[in-house]
């Protein structure tokens, strides 16, 4: 089949996988640089019989996700920077109450107000532990405008599939650039919903979990009895003080993701096959990455890269048995050093690890990696 070729901006394939996964409900506060994801979410949900909110703040925007959620409807917001931090106890009343939804992070320069028009990764360790307590996360993020699309349909079959808010943490890089891309027809795609339900409403439990550790959900206003709360809970819904129950619920919060890794990590790799050296990178950076690699890989040198797609779980066992066989690793991010924290507990001693960073509002260029590994050599 002959696909039409289109220009498509990363925030617009964002909303064409969204709509494309069943997303039928956006509630956001537009903020640079993710408003044309807000914007083009207004245009076309009422297309396809969904409804668009433009909330007050980010705090009600993520509210609003969770209670549109709550009756049947995929949901999805987007926010950058300062918006991401208001997000983070209603991610948190998500995460414990186990409503599926999408929170899109198109990342800008902080701390704070920052830089708003200007690309950086400065949420990496926030997407992971920015809501408090013990809490699973996912994160994905994409490296081109067609991944941007195809990991947002992922974003949501995986909130669908494990009953949980999902991030899918782009930075402005991709968020703006413009790329020819082919999109698959609705019927090629593989769509996935919650669990539903298999006893009766009397008999309803709506945190009794299968042996998946995946509590079914029913919609609420389809007469299941349903209890919702932030605070620890048993398998009805409703609050409990006891300490068994708290340290099961936890547990098992914890457990439908670790138990499930195979299924949800991902990653990419170039060249690692006889490679010395290793360039990590994540989003817009992993651009420059293939860039600098094939520039080095022209001089002779044996340099691949490794490339998390799903950020959170990391792909640590992976990594691991890369570090086996490599000797340095390069982690190139924009930021200080967040993702490189992570590098640096996986492989231990095992390999060296240089880093490259950038926080002045310019993306990394394949010249800044290259002159980081130049030197190593």
């Amino acid at each position: 089949m002959k696909r039409k070729a289109q220009l498509m901006q990363g925030n617009e394939a964002c909303v064409e996988g969204a709509i494309a996964a069943g997303m039928r409900f956006f509630a956001g506060y537009p903020i640079t640089p993710s408003t044309e994801i807000a914007e083009i979410s207004a245009e076309k949900l009422p297309c396809v019989g969904g409804k668009f909110i433009q909330m007050e703040d980010e705090i009600a925007s993520m509210a609003a996700i969770i209670g549109a959620s709550l009756t049947g409807l995929k949901s999805m917001t987007a926010t950058s920077g300062p918006g991401f931090s208001l997000k983070q106890e209603n991610l948190g009343y998500a995460s414990i109450s186990e409503v599926p939804c999408v929170v899109v992070n198109v990342q800008r320069g902080g701390p704070s107000t920052g830089l708003p028009t200007s690309p950086a990764q400065g949420e990496i360790m926030q997407a992971r532990w920015g809501t408090h307590g013990d809490h699973p996360v996912i994160a994905l993020t994409p490296s081109s405008v067609k991944e941007t699309f195809e990991l947002t349909i992922r974003a949501f079959n995986l909130a669908e599939k494990y009953r949980m808010p999902v991030i899918l943490l782009m930075d402005e890089v991709i968020g703006h650039m413009r790329e020819r891309v082919e999109l698959p027809e609705i019927s090629e795609l593989e769509i996935a919903n919650r669990k539903r339900p298999g006893v009766s409403k009397d008999a309803y439990k709506p945190y009794k979990a299968d042996e998946d550790l995946i509590p079914p959900m029913a919609n609420f206003g389809e007469g299941y009895r349903y209890h919702v709360t932030g605070l620890v809970h048993d398998e009805t819904g409703f609050p409990s003080n006891s300490s068994s129950v708290a340290d099961k619920l936890v547990r098992r919060l914890m457990d439908k993701i670790e138990t499930h890794k195979d299924d949800i990590i991902q990653w990419e790799e170039q060249n690692t096959e006889d490679a010395d050296i290793v360039i990590v990178s994540i989003g817009g950076v992993s651009r420059a990455s293939d860039t600098a690699m094939k520039m080095l890989r022209a001089k002779g040198l044996k340099v691949g890269t490794f490339r998390p797609i799903t950020v959170w779980p990391f792909p640590e066992k992976r990594l691991q048995e890369l570090a086996e066989r490599v000797k340095t690793f390069v982690v190139a991010e924009m930021n200080l050093g967040q993702m490189v924290l992570e590098v640096e507990r996986i492989i231990k001693d095992k390999a060296e690890i240089k880093r490259v960073n950038k926080v002045n509002g310019e993306a990394v260029y394949p010249e800044e990696i290259t002159a980081v590994i130049e030197e190593v050599l």
